[in-house]
């Protein structure tokens, strides 16, 4: 079993699959022998381009993936459309690059039905949440054994830069030449409304911090979605350059870490507060006086509200004061465990049961003419 928090939730230190260190894929056969990073990369060229954040990406999967020890047979990569779809055929696990949106579906079945699969799901902006919207919200209310990393680079890139779900409002864009009108989704917002029981933010470009998300993601039971900043530097090229710059990257990301207070900027010269009056939480100025004040981390919590809050924090449009981290880690039964206790329990009472008997049972009708 897992290491849990006194309130039940899977801490998060991460640990080898082999000695139970990811409660999740206890069911999911391992590896003969030592992997390595090039065990899982496919034959396939890579057909990004050049300085993609998408690569960083796939690297960061490729080498965090044998720490799992998992047989790679028993791993399962899911795409929809989109450039980060491309990503099932650069990886030496079984995969699919299914239909625009209908990722979390397909994965789902896989999931549900095979509990000796370690499922990836990986998805896009544009695919996660315009089309596919009504998968993904669906997939997080579930809780499925599965795991949604979605590269969110605030552009349509395969189809050449139109806006998408996420950019900000006045994006000028080949669709939108006088600036986009939409307000734009704030993918974590979305998922801790779905119920989703883990909820992080990474970057594409921070190899320590992006593998760190993964080994969490892993290790907990059921739906993991880990939104990923990833640049896209032909069509949004810059777009997270406030949080990649080192020197402004420091007043504007705040690192989440559970059980810590919740401070940033130049030697933690800046924090996080609740508003006495109004319920919201507020960065300030760190002093003596308001330094008790400070809301300590806790991504275990059962209410969703801070985790929620926090995520608001971040301004869409200057990204100032963006959290990255685990926002949210707590234990919500499992979709696929639940179905397969029924259908045994089904078997039990029931017996095997008769498909043939069940289509040609007597709820059916004669029309004669």
């Amino acid at each position: 079993m897992a290491d849990t928090s006194a309130n039940g939730s899977p801490a998060a230190t991460g640990g080898d699959a082999v000695t139970g260190g990811f409660e999740a894929l206890s069911l999911v056969p391992k590896a003969v022998g030592r992997q390595s990073m090039k065990d899982f990369k496919s034959d396939q060229e890579v057909r990004w381009c050049p300085g993609c954040g998408d690569y960083a990406i796939l690297a960061a999967v490729q080498g965090f993936l044998p720490e799992l020890g998992l047989a790679r047979e028993n791993i399962v990569f899911v795409s929809g459309i989109g450039c980060s779809s491309r990503f099932p055929y650069y990886m030496n696990t079984y995969g699919m690059h299914s239909i625009h949106g209908r990722a979390p579906a397909i994965a789902t079945g896989l999931a549900a039905s095979r509990s000796d699969l370690s499922v990836w799901v990986v998805t896009g902006d544009g695919d996660a949440l315009s089309i596919g919207g009504n998968h993904l919200i669906h997939a997080l209310r579930r809780n499925v054994n599965l795991k949604i990393l979605l590269f969110n680079n605030r552009i349509y890139g395969l189809t050449k830069g139109q806006y998408s779900p996420t950019s900000e409002v006045g994006k000028i864009t080949k669709s939108t030449p006088m600036g986009s009108l939409d307000a734009p989704f704030n993918p974590l917002s979305l998922a801790i409304g779905a119920e989703a029981g883990f909820v992080a933010r990474t970057v594409d470009s921070d190899r320590k911090h992006l593998t760190s998300v993964l080994r969490e993601a892993a290790a907990h039971p059921g739906t993991a979605l880990v939104e990923i900043y990833q640049n896209c530097n032909i069509f949004n090229d810059g777009a997270f350059d406030v949080i990649k710059d080192r020197a402004r990257a420091e007043e504007a990301v705040i690192r989440l870490e559970h059980g810590q207070p919740v401070r940033f900027g130049a030697d933690g010269r800046r924090g996080v507060v609740r508003d006495r009056a109004t319920g919201d939480l507020r960065v300030v100025d760190v002093t003596p006086a308001n330094e008790g004040d400070l809301l300590v981390h806790d991504a275990h919590a059962a209410s969703p509200t801070t985790a929620f809050a926090l995520s608001r924090l971040a301004d869409p449009d200057t990204l100032h004061h963006t959290p990255i981290g685990v926002l949210r880690s707590v234990r919500r039964p499992v979709y696929d465990a639940q179905m397969n206790d029924q259908l045994d329990t089904a078997v039990r009472d029931r017996g095997e049961g008769d498909l043939a008997a069940l289509l040609a049972g007597t709820d059916t009708w004669t029309v004669t003419g």
